[in-house]
């Protein structure tokens, strides 16, 4: 079974048919209410996420593109390792995924529009982001599963990279993607659920 299900194609159906202002405001509106509890929740989580991937050292010191490409692929990457643990979670765990992934592709959508991106093409775009994103999760997930750093290795190499990796770039990104991994497993439900998830860097890995 892929990583990701049947996540996101609510939200992906959403973008297309061109409401992605209707789905922020939905998004406020429930943030009112007790279920809006989880939907906050999945905005931290995926702030960490994204803060995680903006770790400098993967771009500094393991080549990885410092380009939008580059940019969407280690978020994808971190979201990815974020909504795999989540999922393995009793409720409210898979709900936090799907508020995860939700506010992923929410945020894509508004980036897109801020691009300069036109209302028209917005949907084609973000439907195209969740594909690629699909695809690399299920990647990710199958050597995941099975602990396996070559292969992981591999996964990486062909979409950071496009297949052009520097010397040992993705090998050093897999360990860190593992240890991610590993270190996620180890984090609870009450400290995801309450928004706090942790991610070691490229430095702590090092150490």
């Amino acid at each position: 079974m892929s990583m990701m299900g049947d996540y996101g194609e609510r939200t992906v159906r959403d973008v297309a048919s061109n409401q992605g202002g209707t789905v922020g405001l939905l998004q406020m509106i429930r943030g009112l209410t007790p279920g809006g509890r989880v939907e906050r929740s999945g905005y931290v989580l995926y702030g960490q996420a994204v803060a995680a991937a903006r770790d400098p050292g993967v771009y500094q010191l393991l080549g990885v593109p410092d380009t939008l490409d580059g940019r969407f692929d280690m978020v994808g990457l971190t979201v990815a390792l974020l909504i795999r643990r989540l999922r393995a979670l009793p409720p409210p765990g898979p709900a936090l995924a799907q508020a995860v992934f939700d506010a992923m592709f929410s945020d894509m959508d508004v980036n897109l529009r801020e691009m300069g991106v036109g209302d028209l093409s917005v949907g084609r775009k973000v439907k195209d982001m969740w594909e690629a994103f699909h695809g690399r999760a299920g990647a990710y997930e199958a050597a995941l599963a099975a602990r396996d750093g070559n292969a992981m290795e591999a996964a990486l190499a062909r979409n950071v990279w496009r297949g052009a990796a520097p010397a040992g770039g993705p090998a050093r990104l897999a360990r860190l993607a593992l240890a991610q991994d590993a270190a996620l497993a180890g984090q609870d439900l009450s400290a995801l659920a309450a928004g706090q998830a942790r991610f070691p860097t490229l430095t702590e890995l090092a150490a």
